[in-house]
């Protein structure tokens, strides 16, 4: 790997260095039970995109918030997080097709709360620097919106009551409701399903090496058939 993180050009070392936030299961996580490894939808991508490209993946891991300023400052070669390409990311970064969209939700804990209404005054979640965030502060203008910087964080702060609800993927979502009987969820309406992408620097070719393999991914069912490991559901396709 040539010095800054960028990608290696070396025969004997080929190494792409992909950027994440181990904290989003099932994109990414890390798997306690078998030491720290971080697994996950995207992680299971990006190693066959980039054994397809010839190239061995290194995962650096890190807050949600530093990915894009990690990858323009060259120390990643590309992001993958679960990330959806908004119009200001898009002014720090080009994307990938996009291979999964998701629908986002309020989680609380027990009943109380049935309506973006019923958030008026609340304090509700968000993680720092994500699609939540804004959305959160676009539909629910009438909350106190708390970023954090791990889901976790989030979901613990709701058990305690020190928060009243968050904004979060379904995907994501599942994992602690099936955890917790006393969340509960509801659709957030009239909002476009959240698409995830990967991002890499403005004018990088890789972007378009990776979409061509990406692309083969999805053509050939090998997307959907992840999709259905990790989320037990079948992946959208890509337009």
């Amino acid at each position: 790997m040539n010095e800054g993180g960028s990608t290696s050009t070396d025969e004997d070392d080929k190494v792409i260095v992909m950027g994440t936030s181990a904290d989003y299961f099932p994109y990414e996580f890390v798997d306690t039970a078998n030491g720290d490894e971080i697994v996950g939808f995207d992680i299971d991508i990006a190693k066959q995109v980039a054994e397809n490209m010839g190239y061995e993946l290194k995962i650096e891991d890190m807050d949600f918030g530093s990915l894009l300023g990690a990858l323009n400052a060259g120390r990643v070669d590309f992001v993958m997080a679960g990330m959806t390409p908004t119009e200001e990311r898009k002014e720090n970064a080009d994307f990938s097709d996009i291979y999964f969209t998701a629908k986002n939700l309020i989680l609380s804990k027990g009943d109380a709360i049935q309506s973006l209404e019923d958030l008026d005054g609340k304090q509700v979640g968000v993680q720092l620097g994500s699609i939540q965030e804004g959305i959160a502060k676009e539909q629910i203008p009438g909350a106190e919106i708390v970023a954090l910087n791990k889901i976790p964080e989030i979901i613990q702060e709701i058990k305690t009551g020190r928060i009243d609800a968050m904004v979060i993927e379904d995907t994501v979502a599942k994992k602690y409701l099936d955890q917790d009987s006393e969340l509960t969820t509801f659709e957030i309406v009239d909002e476009e399903e959240a698409g995830s992408a990967a991002a890499f620097r403005k004018d990088d070719e890789l972007r378009d090496q990776f979409n061509e393999e990406l692309n083969k991914m999805i053509d050939s069912g090998e997307i959907e058939k992840l999709a259905q490991k990790w989320f037990e559901q079948e992946a959208a396709p890509a337009e």
